[in-house]
């Protein structure tokens, strides 16, 4: 079988805040921001990848979704319970004082893991986790 990754879904609360955080902090490209029917499409990614995107969705703007879904969606992301992306970079220690120095909210600083890594963690605008690992 031959497949790849093509994009992945990141749920925010406000589009501009996640533009701003993974365009100027990140340095993430923006891919597509389009409105369709009272939404909004927003696509970044790694100018290093040019066939994966992360698309910033807001999670309430779902038209399936009930309205209790929508609520518990938005409660679960208040407290950052919703599940981040993990980024690779060849310094992770430059990678967390450029993020830290933009005001990102620091969950770990850079330290070697058992696994093989070595790792810092933030949280996006939103309260998601975005871990940065440099293979060792």
């Amino acid at each position: 079988m031959d497949i790849s990754l093509s994009q992945c879904f990141i749920a925010v609360d406000d589009h501009d805040k996640a533009l701003a955080f993974y365009r100027d902090v990140l340095g993430l490209e923006v891919r597509n921001d389009v409105g369709f029917e009272g939404m909004r499409w927003v696509t970044v990614g790694s100018p290093a990848q040019p066939d994966v995107s992360i698309v910033l969705e807001s999670p309430l703007a779902n038209p399936n979704a009930s309205p209790a879904d929508k609520q518990a969606m938005s409660e679960l992301m208040a407290k950052g319970m919703l599940r981040g992306v993990i980024f690779t970079t060849p310094d992770c220690d430059a990678t967390f004082e450029r993020i830290s120095a933009a005001g990102a909210e620091v969950l770990q600083e850079p330290m070697d893991q058992p696994y093989g890594v070595r790792d810092c963690a933030f949280r996006d605008p939103s309260g998601n986790l975005l871990r940065f690992n440099q293979p060792r």
